[in-house]
């Protein structure tokens, strides 16, 4: 008769979550995800687009069997380019340009999509909202709370692990570390998806397609004087753009990392998009339905990833700001090492493979984490720890290097084990 395999209870069922479901399920334990969402999402154009990296893609193909539904719902970014935008006279020109970036852009929406339905029927409990979770007195097992919310039922599951893949908010991460805050950055971002779908020859795409000749193999970053902007091209007939801009923390919802916008503050952002930008990324702007404004934030790295029975993963292990399209391929990774640790340890070791599991993952994330905040305070024009200032006017050729996302710390492929690290081989090549 089989022994029993191993339970893990996941909190959460973003991409961080579902990710660890595959990883987890992999290594051979059986998982339940509790996520507060009544539903999965529906693909809604608003939301956020992302970009993958080789070796995220590669772990990708290995979990949902199928390649080709990542090439499906995926665009190549081979190209990282960097501009500067005169305000006054609205020319652009290149600062520094990497063409063999080798990374695919997809929206998140697409993402999850794939990965929840190549999970076994049930994984996810939708509706689920997470209450607590209380370690056994010998640690051998936890059991989780959360409330139904559909029938305002309170249910515990008992499992050999936790893990907390509840997002930037994590109450568990504030449980396990109090005085780990959340730090905001020094600016906030405006974003939005545009869906021109039907409307491939109407002039202002037509126009846009002019101005940044490389959508649809592209990471655009277009700097002007303190602020800086992002665009790239989603499969589906999307445009997914982000405009920075430095400023005091605007008032929100603590539960929440986005800001109501009211249409005064709608056309106030036009206004001032026609002043800084060329004027084809100002009307794509314009044109974009429900645009809204996310809070940057990042956290100081945790000095721990677990504590008994439950583990830190994704945003939860470690809020990052989105300058070196980090969030969601640290969130895959941090899966797979999670999941090949404990495959490697056997539950009846789970302390000796978390321990493995934070030894590979706490310095990469560590430095990738510092990395992010430093190169969001470069395209903001923001002070630097030497006090200096980066001004995309003046600056050298080699001050411009300092740009590309290629001087991530583990930019070429982060160890998923304490031995090994795998190739950053990208899918379809």
């Amino acid at each position: 008769m089989a022994a029993p395999k191993p339970q893990a209870v996941v909190v959460g069922g973003s991409i961080a979550g579902l990710s660890c479901a595959h990883a987890l399920i992999s290594a051979g334990w059986r998982v339940t995800v509790f996520e507060k969402s009544a539903s999965p999402p529906d693909g809604s154009p608003t939301g956020a687009g992302l970009g993958l990296d080789p070796q995220s893609l590669r772990l990708l193909s290995q979990w949902i069997s199928d390649p080709h539904l990542l090439q499906d719902v995926t665009f190549p970014l081979s190209i990282d380019l960097n501009r500067l935008t005169d305000s006054g006279t609205k020319a652009s020109r290149t600062l520094t340009r990497d063409e063999d970036f080798d990374f695919r852009a997809a929206h998140w929406a697409d993402l999850h999509s794939i990965l929840l339905r190549t999970l076994p029927p049930d994984t996810v409990l939708w509706g689920h909202q997470f209450l607590s979770f209380e370690v056994s007195d010998g640690r051998s097992s936890v059991v989780t709370n959360a409330r139904v919310l559909r029938t305002d039922e309170i249910i515990g599951i008992a499992s050999d692990l936790v893990v907390a893949a509840d997002g930037c908010l994590s109450s568990i991460r504030r449980r396990l570390f109090p005085d780990s805050k959340l730090r905001y950055s020094g600016y906030y971002a405006w974003r939005g998806i545009l869906d021109f779908s039907g409307k491939e020859n109407d002039g202002m795409i037509l126009s846009i397609r002019q101005s940044y000749p490389d959508l649809g193999n592209c990471l655009y970053f277009d700097l002007a004087l303190s602020t800086h902007c992002v665009l790239y091209e989603l499969k589906g007939h999307r445009l997914n753009w982000l405009w920075y801009i430095n400023g005091p923390e605007p008032e929100h919802k603590e539960s929440s990392l986005t800001v109501k916008v009211s249409d005064s503050m709608i056309e106030m952002m036009h206004e001032e998009a026609d002043k800084i930008w060329v004027p084809e990324l100002a009307r794509v702007m314009k044109a974009t339905k429900e645009p809204f404004i996310n809070i940057i934030y990042d956290s100081d790295p945790l000095p721990k990833l677990f504590r008994d029975n439950v583990v830190l993963v994704g945003d939860a292990a470690h809020p990052t700001t989105p300058h070196g399209l980090r969030s969601t391929n640290m969130s895959i990774q941090d899966a797979a090492a999670l999941g090949c640790c404990l495959e490697k340890w056997g539950w009846e070791n789970l302390s000796s493979a978390l321990e493995e599991y934070q030894s590979i993952r706490l310095p990469v994330i560590s430095k990738q984490v510092l990395h992010a905040r430093k190169l969001g305070r470069i395209k903001q024009g923001l002070a630097l720890n030497c006090g200096s200032t980066f001004d995309p006017t003046t600056a050298r050729q080699e001050e411009c290097l300092q740009l590309q996302q290629r001087n991530m710390p583990y930019f070429e492929g982060v160890p998923i084990t304490s031995d090994i690290t795998l190739p950053s081989k990208q899918i379809g090549s």
